[in-house]
């Protein structure tokens, strides 16, 4: 605790204004190829810190393609343990930089059982935590069910010392209850590292349709609990390696909503980009003041919650 202690504090006093804080998302193609993946994640990472960023953020699975399009077992062999080569890796560059990366790894926990994984290295390369992905989709071109066991850590933010990052992935991001429970626990910010994108068969407004609720579930997350949201999505078309479909072309759209769900930063839908902004963590203080929707829940209510259906 005295080390966090030392990290904030200095932390603080390099940023100036405690309630500000320089975000970065990185926004990436990826191949089979881990090691040209990393070496291009690596140099947007140091031009993101060059850019003043505190707090980098990367997308699900970063380090190669999104394997689960299909299920062999095979692509077992992508894991990696936590700690492992991915966290000396960025956790050297962390220390390096003097940033806060935060990370999302296919883990190896034991023979038999796999998680995906969001970690977050400190600014001295040390491992802050980690966040086991808790909803596990399972539909066309998304067999991860195959591949993941549920995690098992909860909803528990992260502390760092850029502050308590509430860090969930992906299919979380459907789901208001993960998002409610990491604010409540004391998340400053809601990060979602995020793999997503269109059947490029599908109709353009379905497409668009799609693309829109991603962006509009996020948003609400941001309002409902008064919290800037970071969601990180890859781009990029990726064949369906099994040759089942025709493969998922990622959306990107990676973007920072403030505490009115309001967009700080937005990148595009195909490009490889580099999105630094600045978000003001006070901001959140206020909102709530003004909507004050945790004065008002009537949790005495709310037991139904706990069931899989009303009836």
């Amino acid at each position: 605790m005295a080390r966090l202690n030392t990290l904030y504090y200095d932390a603080i006093s390099k940023r100036g204004n405690m309630n500000k804080l320089k975000v970065a998302l990185i926004q990436q193609t990826c191949s089979e190829n881990r090691a040209e993946t990393v070496e291009k994640t690596k140099k947007m990472v140091r031009e993101a810190a060059a850019k003043g960023a505190k707090l980098i953020c990367l997308q699900e699975l970063h380090t190669g393609v999104y394997f689960c399009q299909a299920e062999d077992v095979n692509r077992f062999d992508m894991a990696e343990s936590i700690p492992g080569v991915s966290t000396e890796e960025f956790g050297a560059l962390s220390k390096e930089l003097g940033v806060v990366i935060v990370l999302s790894l296919f883990e190896k926990r034991a023979a038999g059982l796999y998680h995906n994984t969001a970690v977050v290295m400190e600014s001295d390369g040390t491992i802050a935590g980690t966040y086991r992905k808790m909803h596990i989709p399972d539909d066309p071109a998304f067999y991860e069910k195959f591949y993941f066991t549920p995690g098992d850590l909860g909803f528990h933010p992260i502390k760092t010392s850029v502050g308590n990052l509430g860090v969930l992935v992906c299919w979380d991001q459907w789901y208001p209850e993960g998002a409610r429970i990491m604010a409540m626990n004391g998340a400053d910010i809601l990060i979602y590292p995020t793999a997503i994108g269109y059947n490029p068969d599908d109709e353009k407004d379905e497409q668009i349709r799609q693309r829109d609720a991603w962006i509009i579930s996020q948003r609400a997350h941001a309002v409902a609990n008064g919290l800037n949201v970071i969601s990180i999505n890859r781009v990029g078309h990726e064949p369906d390696f099994a040759g089942v479909c025709s493969g998922i072309t990622f959306w990107g759209n990676s973007f920072v909503a403030g505490p009115q769900g309001e967009f700080l930063a937005h990148a595009s839908e195909e490009s490889e980009e580099i999105v630094v902004c600045e978000i003001d963590l006070l901001r959140s203080e206020n909102v709530r003041r003004w909507w004050p929707f945790f004065r008002d829940r009537r949790i005495d209510a709310y037991g139904d919650i706990l069931k899989r259906w009303g009836k």
